[in-house]
């Protein structure tokens, strides 16, 4: 079974956003990248159904700046078999890498595509539900345990009151949650062994695919800040201000 993960370069999460003074969109010009943490767990699972002798080749595809192999040699050193970079200084929007990820599954033909729930950047969480629409294939989104069977895959996923498990039939589109593993640290020997793994480059127009932007972004605002606590003497007064503060509302 071949395994399709998508990933992602994003700013890293500990690093803190300011939005431009105009406006327009964050500084992110010098700020740290590193691999979306809900791929890095897509990754993850792929590399440990390859260690079970589940999968035979786990791909990992990532899209945009050249800069993007940096995420793809960390992809490759977790335990990941290939790379493919689909190059664009394009914006891309969920929908136009899901586009480009079909048609990337539709050359490789992978028989599962593991992608992130979302992308702490933009947070859409659209691009694996788009994915699979596109494929026509069944999906799970939000998975947090996964047991593959003879043709089909079974996850389990949270939801509101319990958990959810699901049969799917392969080949199929997962999107993974924080529950489902905990992705391994790469060492450096195995960084530098990443080096010499393959990285295949394409370009959106190579694939056939119109990257461009669907979506138009107005302005950007950071949030409000957070008025200060307020202490009460009693239960009762705490109602009286609630219900003050809601009358407001």
């Amino acid at each position: 079974m071949k395994v399709l993960v998508a990933v992602k370069r994003v700013v890293d999460h500990n690093v803190k956003v300011r939005v431009l003074a105009d406006g327009s969109d964050v500084d992110i010009g010098s700020a740290k990248r590193a691999m979306n943490p809900f791929d890095e767990i897509a990754v993850e699972e792929a590399v440990r159904l390859k260690e079970a002798g589940v999968a035979s080749e786990v791909v990992v595809v990532s899209c945009g700046a050249a800069a993007c192999q940096d995420t793809l040699r960390s992809a490759l050193a977790m335990g990941a078999d290939r790379a493919v970079l689909v190059e664009t200084a394009a914006e891309l929007q969920p929908l136009a890498v899901a586009r480009l990820l079909h048609a990337l599954c539709e050359r490789e033909q992978p028989q599962l595509v593991i992608c992130g729930k979302q992308a702490i950047d933009d947070d859409a969480g659209q691009t694996g539900q788009m994915l699979a629409a596109l494929l026509d294939w069944p999906q799970a989104t939000n998975a947090s345990k996964l047991l593959p069977g003879d043709g089909h895959v079974e996850v389990t996923r949270e939801i509101d009151g319990g958990s959810e498990v699901l049969a799917l039939t392969l080949p199929a589109v997962l999107t993974t949650d924080l529950r489902l593993n905990e992705p391994r640290f790469v060492s450096l020997p195995n960084l530098m062994k990443a080096k010499k793994k393959p990285v295949d480059n394409v370009t959106p127009e190579a694939l056939g695919v119109d990257v461009a932007p669907r979506l138009r972004t107005l302005r950007m605002a950071p949030p409000p800040a957070r008025t200060p606590g307020v202490r009460v003497a009693s239960v009762a007064q705490l109602m009286e201000r609630l219900r003050a503060e809601a009358q407001v509302i």
